[in-house]
């Protein structure tokens, strides 16, 4: 799961926060809606396609009613934890670029990338779909994740403090493979390993 910043709607929206009048105030169906979300997100973590949607209620601290009120079917909150991890990758890219310098920051983005990778197999895990076959994925996700790593890799080329003969897509590529083709159980330490070594290839001593 992601670490860095907190869970972001890049719409700012929530398309299945469904709140009744005389049930659930606004405020209350709204922090119940994050409460859910950050529950499933450690429970889905622990337990993977086992997790009950008792036990995230409960971690919750909401009733069962609660959730489904919020996500009528598995598949909705599955796919909701999903979109969260997006809009948090696309969110943290500005601020790694305020926070450290331009290689630096690319760095722990695809960092992010792997974890986020790395939800993305659990996830299709509890749905029994193929993590690979871009069930999950919408055009949309692509075109930010896109954008959000060629802002990064264009700000160290700018800065001067790498260079890039290869389109920056390629890096997402490299971890990708990595991640579908040979998933050991380590697959997640060698592809964070994998972009050290890319960022470190890319940078001008």
């Amino acid at each position: 799961m992601l670490a860095e910043g907190p869970p972001f709607n890049k719409q700012g929206d929530m398309s299945l926060l469904k709140t009744k009048v005389g049930r659930e105030p606004r405020a209350d169906g709204m922090r119940n809606y994050q409460l859910l979300l950050e529950a499933a997100k450690s429970a889905f973590n622990r337990n993977g396609s086992a997790t009950r949607l008792e036990e995230i209620a409960r971690s919750a601290g909401v009733g069962i009613a609660t959730l489904y009120r919020h996500f009528p079917t598995r598949e909705d909150l599955v796919r909701e934890v999903y979109r969260s991890e997006i809009d948090q990758l696309i969110a943290i890219a500005p601020k790694l670029i305020k926070r450290h310098a331009p290689s630096e920051a690319l760095r722990r983005w695809l960092h992010l990338f792997v974890e986020y990778l790395a939800t993305k197999r659990l996830l299709a895990e509890t749905l029994h779909i193929d993590p690979s076959d871009g069930a999950l994925t919408t055009e949309t996700s692509g075109v930010l994740i896109g954008q959000a790593v060629h802002m990064l890799v264009d700000r160290a080329v700018n800065s001067g403090e790498m260079t890039l003969a290869l389109d920056p897509s390629d890096l997402l590529r490299s971890l990708v493979g990595v991640a579908t083709i040979y998933p050991q159980p380590q697959w997640e330490m060698n592809a964070k390993r994998l972009a050290d070594v890319m960022v470190a290839g890319m940078r001008i001593c």
